[in-house]
């Protein structure tokens, strides 16, 4: 199995359905294997009975039980996975048309890297910004990709589960520390993913930015200065883009 798609819901049916409904782009290529992974946190919304209704497409697995958050959950989902690579798509979250190309190119390479790609921010408006994929050096300031447009290896998922004392930046920390531990970033052509500004990571920003200077300090020990340079940089930029999600 190349790639484990995990997604994480809690009452949220209609976009457990558009996420599914993305999926058919990636079934069009008969030589791409791929599972899909719901962990939903117990909805009473129908979620399970659709879920359950699908009888197993797109190699579907499924768990509907509380959880701790929805890093806890990602972790259920990382447990629950057989891929060599995992893209977390939560519900909402769909795969862009051209996500057959950027998964074409993945299945032929062989390094257990991050492998990144570029992604589309929707503000709710009609309004959508696409998030180019950095060079690997940006991850000492931020993910140099959409947390939905980087591919990891299972195997350093497996290592470094996703840490739940990072209320909202946990994607952050785990990709740090799978930096750190040796895994390298290395770059794919072309969209990947879409999804809404409104996530945890880009709805709480005053908490997004101090969680993510303690992962530069403890993680990535970056000194303190360009840390705290970085964090007045990313409450900037955040802000702006929060702003333009409240106003959508």
């Amino acid at each position: 199995m190349l790639l484990s798609i995990i997604t994480v819901a809690f009452r949220n049916y209609e976009g457990i359905v558009k996420t599914w409904a993305s999926l058919a782009h990636l079934a069009e290529a008969q030589d791409i294997t791929f599972e899909w992974i719901v962990v939903d946190g117990g909805s009473m919304d129908g979620s399970a009975e659709f879920l359950e209704n699908l009888n197993g497409q797109y190699h579907l697995r499924y768990v509907s039980e509380k959880d701790k958050g929805i890093y806890d959950a990602m972790n259920k989902g990382i447990d629950m996975a057989n891929g060599r690579f995992a893209l977390f798509l939560n519900s909402g979250d769909i795969l862009h048309e051209d996500s057959v190309n950027v998964v074409s190119q993945l299945a032929r390479m062989r390094d257990n890297a991050m492998y990144i790609a570029d992604a589309l921010l929707d503000f709710g408006d009609g309004t959508k910004i696409r998030r180019g994929a950095k060079h690997g050096w940006y991850i000492y300031h931020s993910l140099p990709a959409s947390h939905q447009a980087i591919f990891f290896p299972m195997s350093g998922l497996k290592t470094y589960p996703y840490d739940l004392q990072y209320k909202v930046s946990s994607d952050y920390a785990l990709a740090a520390r799978m930096f750190k531990g040796g895994f390298t970033f290395k770059r794919l052509t072309g969209l990947i993913s879409e999804f809404s500004m409104g996530g945890v990571s880009t709805s709480n920003n005053l908490e997004l930015c101090q969680d993510a200077r303690n992962v530069q300090r403890k993680i990535l020990r970056v000194p303190g200065f360009w840390a705290q340079l970085s964090y007045l940089l990313r409450l900037r930029t955040t802000g702006k883009a929060k702003a333009l999600y409240n106003k959508a």
